[in-house]
């Protein structure tokens, strides 16, 4: 088959669905699959070279939708070079490019929501969430009902995207997300890691990897680790990622303030062998976040055999506490010492034990095999999927007759 994926932007800063496209291409490359990409990015953008697909820009643009009037336009006109279209992500143009492009199509586009209709947003964001409701029943709202399949990683996710509008219709599909096998060359990436942030040789690491922004609990982890951080001298607090918004400055001011901040390292973000090493180097991944639709960094860890401390609001912390391979705890600075005390407690026997299970259930659950495969499946299904949904709301007829009328 022949793909197109669509995102807003393939920087690496960007977080899960960059690297979730990066590393499911690889593998349907490997497999005998064609892929393309189409993105708002500036044709200059240092990061498009080291991209491991043809990469076709449509940027800059003049604002954060990423509205540009050529990007529908080029995809109709080369959508018969594909057999499918993939959307990652809401809220940007890409999207409803996509749809004007397509709904009368015979190519079919499918969209990975990536957590973009989880509830959270509203709760925490009540009045970003109003103004999404003025474009929702024109835009996302259309782009979702016409496409082929929007695709959830977990049912949790699924479950709580139906929670964020009330005018929502979708044809909805699991497709459980996987990630490549972490190299085995252990010992040189650690020390790589290990040389490159000074201080932390003979430490017990917990690891945090990701964005560093408010969403992912990094201030709680913090809280948390002060207080446990008497139990061991040699606990060491590493959060690691790319900080777009300036938050580092006032997580380590909060460090200081609880008097740990010579107990952590805010290495910037990893990547390459560093990041590998960060995680071989490390004794435990931990993640509070307060949404995560599926975390590529918990799995990647979980196949370095890192137990995984999580918030019950990382979507997959049901499979991660029916296997054992780490614990679970609500997002708050409670939940999170919950998980850390719960781990310094346990005996070497018992944390070898959930290393190895971390192992397992990384490759039982979340080797990029199993998503390769699902997704492929997917893709080949040529008939329209079954929606038995409802959609005779008030709204949804409003929305209709808007449609006919533009």
């Amino acid at each position: 088959m022949k793909i197109l994926h669509l995102l807003a932007s393939v920087d690496p800063r960007a977080g899960g669905p960059v690297e979730g496209v990066r590393r499911s291409g690889i593998a349907m490359q490997d497999a005998g699959h064609d892929i393309e990409v189409a993105t708002c990015d500036a044709p200059g953008d240092a990061y498009l070279a080291a991209f491991p697909f043809a990469v076709h820009t449509f940027g800059p643009t003049q604002s954060r939708y990423g509205h540009n009037p050529r990007l529908a336009p080029w995809i109709a006109a080369n959508a018969k070079r594909f057999d499918a279209v993939i959307v990652h992500g809401l809220w940007q143009y890409h999207g409803f490019a996509a749809w004007k492009a397509l709904r009368n199509s015979e190519v079919p586009y499918y969209v990975y929501v990536h957590g973009m209709l989880d509830p959270w947003f509203k709760e925490t964001y009540p009045l970003k969430h109003m103004k999404k409701w003025l474009y929702w029943p024109w835009a996302e709202y259309r782009v979702l009902r016409d496409a082929h399949t929007v695709i959830f990683t977990t049912e949790e996710e699924c479950t709580r995207a139906r929670q964020s509008f009330w005018l929502y219709r979708a044809h909805e599909r699991i497709v459980p997300f996987g990630t490549t096998v972490p190299p085995l060359d252990a010992a040189p990436m650690r020390e790589a890691f290990l040389q490159a942030v000074p201080g932390l040789r003979g430490k017990r690491i917990v690891l945090f990897l990701g964005r560093v922004h408010a969403k992912k609990g990094c201030d709680l982890l913090i809280d948390a680790f002060a207080r446990v951080a008497g139990r061991d001298p040699a606990l060491h607090l590493v959060i690691a990622g790319p900080d777009e918004t300036g938050w580092g400055a006032t997580l380590r001011a909060r460090a200081q303030a609880a008097g740990i901040a010579h107990r952590l390292s805010l290495p910037g973000m990893l990547q390459g062998d560093l990041k590998w090493g960060a995680f071989h180097a490390s004794d435990v991944f931990a993640l509070p976040s307060h949404q995560e639709n599926f975390g590529v960094a918990v799995a990647e860890a979980l196949g370095c055999g890192l137990p995984a401390l999580i918030s019950d609001k990382v979507n997959v912390w049901r499979e991660i506490e029916a296997d054992g391979a780490g614990l679970v705890a609500p997002d708050t600075v409670d939940g999170t010492e919950k998980n850390l005390l719960r781990w310094l407690d346990l005996d070497d026997a018992a944390r070898e034990q959930m290393r190895a299970q971390a192992t397992r259930t990384f490759n039982s659950r979340f080797r990029i095999e199993t998503m390769v495969s699902a997704l492929t499946a997917l893709l080949e299904t040529k008939g329209a999927p079954v929606d038995e949904r409802d959609d005779s709301t008030p709204l949804a007829t409003l929305c209709e007759a808007t449609q006919q009328s533009r």
